[in-house]
Parts: C-alpha cells; sequence; structure tokens
C-alpha cells in the first residue's frame, strides 16, 4: 500500500522511508505541505499519509483541511505528526480532519500499530465502494442477459437524443422482439426461453459498434441505441442483428431451438427531444413487421409515423 510521507526535514524522510518500507509500504515524499497537496488532490492519491504539523507553505492541519473538503472518494487516512503534545493542539488536528495523531519523538512499535490500524480501516472503505458498486451496476442490469436493464437503456437513449440535438447529428432506435417466444416457453420449458433470451444478448452485443448501446427493454424485447447512424444505416445494422440471430441454432440437451426476431426502425434527427416519442414510433415499425411476416426489419420515420404530432 501507498503511504505519502510529508516532512520538511530530509532526515525525518529519510527515516521514515527506511522504516516503512522495512513493514512493506511504498513511500512517496513530499518536502512541504504544498507538494504534499499537490499529491493528494492528483487522480490517484495514496490511501494513507503522514504528515508533519509544521511544514513550509501549507501545514499539515492545512493539508487536512484541503483533502476533507473535496470529500473525495476512496478515503485517505491522515496521520499527523506533531511535537505538540496538548489537548487543545490534539483537538485542533483531529477537527482538521486527522484521523490519528503521534508525538515526536515517536516509537517505531507505535507508528506501526496505528498505521495498521488505518490500514484496516482503508481495506474495509475500500471493501464498501466494491459492494455499492456492484448493488449499483444490478440496479442497471437485468440480471438474466446482463444487458442494461429498461431503465438503465432509457436513460442512454435520452442521453443520446439530448447530444444529437446539441450537436445537430442523428441517432438510430431499433426495437426488436424475438418471434413467438411464448411457444418456445410452452414447448421447451422455461429454462429454454431464459437460454434464448441469453443467446439473443450475446448475439446482439456481438453484432454492434463499441459504443453502441442494447438493453432488455421488456420481456422478450430489446432496445438498440445507435449513436451517429441514419435511417438506412440503422435499417442496415437491424438486418445485420436479424441474420446474426437466425444464422446458427441454439442446441438444448439434443433440441435445435431456432431464434428469429422481428425489428422496427427509426431515427432521431433533432427535430424531437422525446425519447418515448421514438420507442413508440419504433414500436410501430415494429408491429409492421410483425404484420408482414415477422423476421424481418421495419422502419419508419417520425412524419410516417401516427404517434408523432409535431407543433
Amino acid at each position: 500500500m501507498k503511504v505519502l510521507v510529508a516532512d520538511d526535514s530530509a532526515t525525518s524522510r529519510q527515516m521514515l522511508r527506511s522504516v516503512l518500507a522495512k513493514w512493506g509500504y511504498e513511500v512517496v515524499l513530499a518536502e512541504n505541505g504544498a507538494e504534499a497537496w499537490d499529491i493528494l488532490a492528483d487522480a490517484d492519491p495514496p490511501p494513507m499519509a503522514i504528515l508533519d504539523w509544521v511544514m513550509p507553505h501549507l501545514s499539515g492541519p492545512e493539508v487536512c483541511r484541503r483533502v476533507r473538503d473535496t470529500h473525495r472518494e476512496p478515503y485517505t487516512y491522515i496521520l499527523l505528526l506533531t511535537s505538540k503534545n496538548t489537548k487543545g493542539e490534539t483537538v485542533e488536528g483531529l477537527e482538521a480532519g486527522a484521523d490519528d495523531y503521534i508525538v515526536k519523538p515517536f516509537d517505531q512499535h507505535e507508528l506501526q500499530v496505528r498505521l495498521r490500524a488505518g490500514k484496516r480501516i482503508i481495506d474495509l472503505q475500500m471493501d464498501l465502494l466494491e459492494a455499492r458498486e456492484e448493488l449499483r451496476e444490478r440496479a442497471n442490469k437485468d440480471l438474466l442477459t446482463m444487458l442494461p436493464n429498461r431503465s438503465a437503456i432509457w436513460t442512454v437513449l435520452r442521453q443520446e437524443i439530448s447530444r444529437c440535438h446539441r450537436d445537430n447529428r442523428t441517432v438510430g432506435v431499433i426495437l426488436l422482439d424475438i418471434d413467438h417466444f411464448k411457444r418456445i416457453n410452452d414447448s421447451y420449458g422455461h429454462f429454454a426461453g431464459d437460454t434464448v433470451l441469453r443467446e439473443t444478448a450475446m448475439r446482439l452485443r456481438s453484432n454492434m459498434r463499441p459504443y453502441d448501446q442494447v438493453g432488455r427493454y421488456g420481456g422478450e424485447e430489446f432496445l438498440v441505441v445507435l449513436p451517429n447512424c441514419d435511417l438506412e444505416q440503422a435499417s442496415h445494422q437491424a438486418e445485420r442483428m436479424r441474420h446474426r440471430l437466425e444464422e446458427t441454432c441454439i442446441s438444448l440437451e439434443g433440441i435445435e431451438i431456432t431464434i428469429s426476431a422481428s425489428f422496427g426502425v427509426t431515427v432521431s434527427d433533432g427535430s424531437e427531444k422525446d425519447p418515448d416519442v421514438f420507442v413508440r414510433v419504433a414500436d410501430e415499425a415494429l408491429y409492421r413487421a410483425k404484420a408482414t411476416g415477422r423476421n424481418c426489419v421495419s422502419r419508419l420515420t417520425l412524419e410516417e409515423s401516427t404517434h408523432w404530432h409535431p407543433c
């Protein structure tokens, strides 16, 4: 684990570096408070810092205040080194944001124990951050297909439509529905249906540009957002996806299951900001694809749709 040592005394810095290195820490050195603040304000600061109380430019408590004022994560554990041993000065250091302090000259074993306590706090906080990130990811993912869920893909669509309105470009929108999915569930069971949904998600993902997005919009419906695609390009992408889905059967316990889907395509050109409009237009195009025999692509502009009424 990295530890910042900030002290204007070269002797103290080198002594601390030698001791900390012996204990397995990676040491970063600073000669004054301003240099310490620059290191701690960096994008990837050391998770622990040992700051001398009295330093040029910025004192140890002043560096503490600046660090705490950022409210950044992950947390930086700060230990103040001080020759002051009065209650008032101790309170001042802790109120500035220090987690602990040690009085110079200090006992090495005491410093080691205090750093070990700090490391436990840092490790615990990292575990909490990872758990929070996992919860956030689970909240935005469909756990069966591991695609963005309805809410997450809706947010992507809203952001891309806002961006296209601002930057004067287009966004392709595809809504697709697996053909006869109920028949698959009824004939082979819900386990087979889940397998079809996961395989569909995998095939859709594998046939997209890195910055395109696909999410599970409903039971067997998927929503695809294609930045910088006009209607023709979005239609071609939908055709590629349609071919990718149907080209290979799924083998499941000796049963061959064919996947096909119907696609509705539309495009945003910046004339309309409401993402709900584009989903409804794509859904209208999807309905037309189903009405013409399924396993095909139907495209529709806003002007052609019965759902769009310009002001």
